[in-house]
């Protein structure tokens, strides 16, 4: 399988940019089935460059996590990532569960700090890291991986200091080691070009990937962005306002807006598009035909 850092610079090389889908470990046999026998395949038709799997809050997916990924791999033949977080391991942990992918072919590691299940407060295991640097440089140091992280271009809602300080931390991120970035999810296309733009003049080269969720209900996305502090822009919410009872409605306009946003996103350089899917196959796959990415 590819290193993700490869398919970037391939694509670049061809003025293509990178497609790229997440899925989250589903708590069901019936969502396992789900997911790997209906969403993945019906997304494996748009031939995406990769997919990547989340590890659940405090790790507590990490068996599953990497069982998806395998079968991503194997099964399907596409380049799969497996996301990795400091919560509730120690380094020796970590370690284990890197060897452990590695033993199975996954190559790609998305590295975060993560977050306790409940919403508590991170606190360190001892043993552990306490931010995602630390895992970065650790992963970096076993060798043989692929290593994004996350970006935020509206600044970690954590990050006291202000946003312009949580991209510097970003940037050292990346200088121990990271290969990519992939941020979080945003509906104003401003903030990814302000926070783009203050990494390429703090010297960043790496691609800076934006993450997209196409909208499938007003509810649900607002307490979306409630966890992570995203902003939903006036103009978005009063439009959401009109759907709040219609998750149909509200889905035909999710895809509307996410293909106008990844649009403009494109012609304004970014080297692709990582799309949140929720596991949910539909609204992902309209943006990418509307904009004639799917091969």
């Amino acid at each position: 399988m590819e290193f993700i850092r490869d398919i970037h610079a391939r694509k670049a090389a061809a003025g293509q940019p990178v497609v790229s889908f997440e899925f989250f470990p589903p708590k069901t046999e019936e969502g396992d089935r789900a997911l790997l026998e209906k969403t993945i395949p019906a997304l494996k038709a748009l031939q995406p460059d990769y997919c990547s799997v989340t590890y659940g809050a405090g790790g507590g997916t990490r068996e599953k996590t990497l069982m998806i990924v395998d079968r991503i791999q194997r099964e399907h033949g596409l380049t799969a990532m497996s996301h990795l977080t400091c919560v509730n391991a120690t380094a020796e942990e970590l370690r284990g569960v890197l060897l452990e992918a590695w033993r199975l072919g996954v190559r790609n590691i998305l590295a975060l700090r993560g977050d306790p299940p409940g919403g508590a407060p991170f606190t360190r295991t001892e043993g552990g890291f306490e931010y995602s640097y630390q895992l970065v440089r650790f992963i970096k140091e076993m060798g043989g991986f692929g290593i994004g992280t996350a970006g935020f271009p509206e600044g970690h809602i954590a990050c006291r200091e202000g946003r312009e300080a949580d991209w510097d931390h970003l940037k050292n991120k990346i200088d121990c080691g990271a290969d990519f970035v992939l941020t979080q999810l945003f509906f104003n296309n401003a903030d990814f070009f302000r926070f783009r733009d203050y990494l390429r003049k703090k010297g960043v080269t790496v691609p800076i990937c934006p993450g997209i969720i196409p909208i499938l209900s007003a509810h649900q996305i607002k307490r979306f962005t409630a966890l992570c502090g995203a902003d939903l822009p006036a103009p978005l919410l009063a439009s959401l306002d009109k759907y709040i009872n219609d998750d149909e409605g509200c889905a035909e306009f999710g895809i509307e807006y996410a293909t106008r946003q990844c649009a403009e996103l494109l012609r304004a350089g970014a080297p692709g598009l990582h799309f949140y899917t929720l596991n949910k196959a539909r609204s992902t796959a309209a943006v990418v035909r509307n904009l004639n990415l799917a091969h």
